[in-house]
């Protein structure tokens, strides 16, 4: 649970999607300037690979090695959201100028399919945050996980859907400081 000041809203990130723009076709890669091109073997994926009896190969990640100073320059505390859990702080952080970040711990049943057209994070993301504002940049967030945190969440939320095709850009980080400026 978060154990840091009140003073500042949450930034609830996920990887693959807003910093990790997997979706990305070949026509689109030249948008994707500054970004470095990475194989990681992330050992959560090498357990689940071989819990189903596949060999694990390198996953192929693009990162941007400028995104981690603009991340720590807005106003929020960082906390990793993603499935990568630990993995993305071995394993991403240094890769985008990050430093080591909370991570929250999915329950197993959490990473299950999604309930009722609600993202598999959004419940366990409000109880995590426990009132606290915060703000969730993901790829695979909903009208329904919207509608799930305003009636179930106490404090601001902004749930904010990133392109996968594209990632974080210049336009989502002006709408993260501006919802940070008013949140407070």
């Amino acid at each position: 649970m978060p154990t840091s000041p009140k003073g500042k809203p949450l930034l609830l990130l996920d990887v693959d999607g807003p910093l990790n723009p997997f979706a990305a076709r070949r026509f689109l890669l030249p948008r994707l300037r500054g970004y470095a091109t990475h194989r990681v073997l992330p050992d959560g994926w090498v357990a689940s690979r071989a819990a189903r009896g596949i060999r694990a190969t390198p996953l192929r990640v693009r990162l941007n090695p400028q995104h981690g100073a603009v991340l720590l320059g807005l106003p929020f505390e960082l906390v990793w959201a993603t499935a990568w859990t630990h993995d993305a702080n071995a394993m991403i952080s240094p890769r985008v100028g990050l430093p080591e970040l909370p991570v929250i711990e999915w329950p197993v049943t959490t990473m299950e399919a999604a309930q009722d057209g609600i993202h598999w994070k959004t419940r366990h993301l409000v109880a995590w945050a426990a009132g606290r504002p915060f703000a969730w940049v993901d790829d695979g967030i909903q009208d329904a996980d919207r509608t799930w945190v305003g009636e179930n969440h106490t404090g601001a939320a902004l749930l904010h859907h990133v392109d996968p095709r594209i990632g974080l850009t210049e336009r989502d980080f002006t709408v993260l400081r501006d919802w940070a400026a008013a949140a407070r």
